[in-house]
């Protein structure tokens, strides 16, 4: 036996009262138990303060079940719908026959219930509703809920255009404008994420694009914080089209989930020098520059998957005045087409490949991001990794102690590490560009 009490939850839309108030349609997601009904009563209750509110309300949560509605939403008015699979016709019967200014449904979950939603924000009607799933993604994926955010058709682009974008001829696109302006995905109870754009974050996921989102959180003392983050969606091509979603939330663009490193600890007395230790993250390889890239010609996922699998901080561009290069193939480059011909004239890198092949684009990103200067550096830890190795197992068979070969700072602290890791000793001798590593045994 499941007991449900709705009670009135004052201050709950607080945290988004003026997107409540704005006049534009919402649809709010998010997990089971998270809140949502409980953010539509008070919204209902807010509205119906100064507007006409009609409560579609199928399984009874937002009014009750008895014949007076639950004072938790003010002076709406409650609409009851005698069977689920009649919710539509009572959405439809709101807006004929009660002139409403704001509708607020519970549940939008089958394709008739999303037809007539589109038919009610057609009429000029501001809808609050929900609808199963955490978050966009999910939406996108779901053919019987898609249409509230515009859906998904595959349309086939011109030639010219499928080389300005730097994609097949045959892409996904947004089918319609979505029912709902506004998407709030509910993470917990004070935190929220909200697009405040549905057609233009769906068009960003369509051209695997990042989308900037708004986050707003209530801490301890109710205080609203707000901020703003790109994220990317984990949507490809191939889930769109039928495979299945990976999609998760990601905090920052770029940032990635790693796992936690040990931290080395070494006895006080043989501490490595203050002057072995980067004041950067040591990875081996330095930083790297990010680039934005305009794509004429190219295939921008094979481009982007590329960069991805290599971990380059390259940023696509459909502006190709704000690129730091262009890269483009040798037959449309012969062409001299006006994007080649203004690129030359602002002094901006053209790279040209000769076939539109990943190896082509291998090399392209090598040269555009000197990954073989790159390539080198990695080179040298691996020789003083080896060498470290080598001086570990003759100290083990006798020796007293090894100077090892000068190197870098960086690289340094990576033989302190081994060094310590092995219990032996390690000091670090001379001045640069000669400072190098001596090994020896403990004591």
């Amino acid at each position: 036996l499941t007991c449900r009490v709705g009670r009135a939850v004052y201050g709950t839309i607080d945290i988004i009262q003026y997107l409540i108030e704005s006049g534009q349609s919402i649809l709010m997601m998010g997990p089971p138990g998270v809140g949502k009904t409980t953010m539509l009563r008070e919204a209902a209750r807010v509205l119906a303060e100064h507007k006409r509110v009609v409560i579609v309300d199928t399984s009874n949560e937002i009014g009750g079940d008895g014949d007076v509605p639950h004072p938790a939403i003010g002076k709406a008015r409650r609409m009851q719908v005698s069977r689920p699979e009649r919710q539509h016709e009572v959405m439809i019967e709101a807006v004929e026959n009660h002139n409403p200014e704001v509708i607020v449904i519970d549940e939008i979950g089958r394709e008739l219930e999303a037809m007539a939603a589109r038919t009610i924000a057609e009429r000029g009607v501001q809808l609050i509703g929900t609808a199963h799933g955490n978050a966009l993604d999910n939406l996108l994926l779901n053919p019987t809920l898609s249409d509230l955010v515009g859906g998904i058709q595959s349309v086939t682009l011109s030639d010219e255009e499928a080389r300005r974008r730097g994609t097949q001829k045959t892409v996904l696109e947004r089918k319609a404008p979505p029912t709902f302006d506004v998407l709030i995905e509910i993470q917990n109870r004070h935190k929220l994420l909200i697009h405040e754009d549905v057609a233009a974050d769906v068009d960003l996921v369509l051209r695997d694009k990042p989308m900037q989102v708004e986050i707003r959180s209530r801490d301890e003392n109710g205080d609203i914080h707000v901020e703003r983050q790109y994220i990317e969606s984990r949507l490809t091509e191939r889930n769109l089209r039928g495979g299945r979603a990976e999609r998760g939330e990601r905090p920052e663009r770029g940032e990635q989930r790693r796992g936690r490193a040990e931290t080395p600890r070494y006895p006080a007395d043989d501490a490595p020098d203050p002057r072995d230790v980067p004041s950067a993250p040591i990875n081996g390889t330095r930083s790297l520059t990010t680039q934005r890239v305009y794509a004429y010609g190219v295939a921008r996922n094979r481009l982007l998957q590329t960069a991805r699998r290599l971990n380059l901080p390259m940023i696509m561009t459909d502006d190709a005045g704000d690129a730091d290069l262009i890269v483009t193939i040798k037959n449309y480059y012969r062409r001299r087409p006006k994007v080649i011909l203004d690129a030359e004239r602002r002094g901006t890198p053209i790279y040209v490949l000769r076939a539109n092949t990943i190896s082509q684009i291998d090399s392209f990103l090598a040269d555009a991001f000197h990954l073989e200067e790159q390539q080198d550096d990695a080179d040298a830890l691996d020789d003083a990794m080896r060498e470290t190795r080598d001086a570990i197992f003759q100290i083990m068979n006798g020796a007293p102690y090894i100077d090892l070969a000068p190197r870098p700072s960086t690289i340094r602290r990576r033989q302190h590490e081994m060094a310590n890791r092995a219990n032996l000793n390690s000091d670090s001798y001379g001045e640069e560009p000669l400072r190098h590593v001596r090994i020896s045994r403990i004591g």
